[in-house]
């Protein structure tokens, strides 16, 4: 049950928001104007506040700023009759919860109410933020799986030499970020790392991305062009997507490789070149091998080191960290302060396939840390980025199973609490509203109801 305050000058909402939001069981009382309003949040103490915009003493926008910095603030709710632009982001950019307009619409009033109390009771249980990760730098790579750790201590030997390097792993794994660590921990680190993504060059001028050429070299070359090997210079030269390499530029790549000389494009000149190459792809190298697409004595020469990057379906013991550590990173970059996650919200995280990987685990968090609107991250926020990273519309088959297994499980706690409300929130670990809901949600009855 929330306690509830509406402050608006039409008495005749006032009576039927109070006579409807009684009925559902909330404490309410009712105020006309923005200094009645102000009085009753110091003796009422409301948890949600549904406020006017516009009232006879003062602007309801002033009241809102008030309440805010309450050290106990409600949860403010605006509403109005005027549909305008400038009144609703004024509303949001002053921490209004929801903004609703006139004329009101009961089941969205009840949606709104129950939605802002349970994100104000996820944060008065929420008594201290989420512990930080040992290590929260952007250039962190986060994982305690034993995996990992085998990832861990192949970057170690590579930091200790400049041998070439191949990484392989899954779309998202963090096949770069790998990458910038051996670098930044080796002894050419004062020296330059220069990426090139083999899939974001168009064919014809992928030579002369990675050699250079000369001026007049082809049509359109009107001055000389210093490729990325000669801009690592003795740093590292991170080549991503190596395997979609043309196949007739993969001899001239193996042969600087081999010779550690190459000449660029229209030129007639050898430049020479000690950096260290990182190679990386998504594909499967061997059987491009195999099929004749990728040159087999180029592949053994950038294999002298392998690192096998795992799917973050393969260390899901690391997602606890790994969400964390984003959330500290959206708070950072986006000038948040959400505290923590709401209980449930990990498993759930852990549940998830991640076909996107780290990637899309960490867009996933900053998408749910934006769009929150408190200091904690709802389970139900976690749902509706999932559903938005999604993509799509059709019907995901995990996300249905998940479903199913959500609703079974609701439903074993009701019957073990004998259908008592209060009871199974509890035990279940959410709030009164979230069960209310869900039993919605799901069309659960008890049997009594039933009959």
């Amino acid at each position: 049950m929330a306690k509830i305050l509406i402050i608006d000058d039409e008495r005749p909402i006032l009576e039927s928001l109070e006579m409807f939001l009684t009925e559902k069981d909330h404490d309410v009382s009712t105020a006309l104007s923005a200094a009645q309003g102000l009085e009753a949040c110091t003796t009422f103490s409301p948890d949600v506040v549904i406020l006017d915009v516009h009232l006879p003493d003062h602007s309801g926008f002033e009241v809102l700023k008030t309440l805010n910095a309450l050290p106990r603030a409600p949860k403010v709710i605006m509403i109005t009759a005027h549909h305008d632009m400038e009144t609703t982001i004024t509303a949001m950019k002053y921490g209004a919860y929801d903004y609703i307009f006139k004329p009101l619409d009961a089941d969205e009033i009840e949606a709104a109410v129950e939605k802002a109390f349970s994100v104000l009771v996820a944060e008065r249980e929420c008594t201290h933020a989420e512990p930080k990760p040992e290590s929260t730098s952007g250039g962190a790579i986060i994982g305690k799986s034993e995996k990992m750790c085998e990832v861990f201590k192949t970057i170690g030997v590579l930091c200790q030499n400049r041998a070439t390097a191949l990484i392989l792993g899954e779309t998202g794994t963090g096949k770069e970020l790998i990458a910038r660590v051996i670098h930044h921990n080796s002894p050419t680190c004062n020296e330059p790392m220069i990426t090139v993504d083999c899939s974001a060059v168009v064919e014809t001028l992928l030579e002369s991305e990675l050699f250079g050429h000369e001026r007049g070299a082809f049509t359109g070359a009107v001055q000389t062009k210093i490729g990325k090997l000669e801009l690592a210079g003795n740093g590292t030269l991170f080549i991503d997507e190596i395997g979609e390499l043309p196949l007739g530029l993969q001899g001239k790549f193996l042969g600087f490789l081999e010779r550690r000389e190459f000449m660029r494009v229209g030129g007639h000149k050898w430049h020479r070149s000690n950096g260290r190459i990182i190679a990386a792809t998504n594909r499967n190298l061997a059987d491009m091998v195999r099929d004749g697409l990728f040159r087999r004595d180029l592949f053994y020469r950038l294999k002298v080191v392998t690192i096998n990057v795992p799917p973050l379906r393969e260390r899901v013991e690391d997602i606890p960290e790994l969400a964390r550590h984003f959330l500290l990173k959206a708070n950072r970059e986006m000038r948040l302060e959400i505290l923590k996650f709401q209980e449930g919200v990990i498993p759930r995280l852990m549940a998830h396939p991640w076909p996107g990987n780290v990637r899309e685990l960490e867009n996933l968090i900053l998408s749910a840390a934006v769009q929150s609107r408190g200091n904690v991250i709802l389970l139900e926020d976690i749902e509706k980025a999932l559903v938005l990273n999604t993509g799509s519309s059709e019907p995901n088959q995990g996300q249905t199973a998940l479903t199913q297994m959500e609703r079974k499980h609701i439903q074993q706690v009701l019957i073990q609490a004998g259908w008592n409300r209060n009871q199974a929130a509890s035990l279940l670990g959410i709030s009164l509203p979230t069960l209310r809901s869900k039993i919605r949600k799901y069309d659960l009855a008890s049997p009594c109801e039933k009959r």
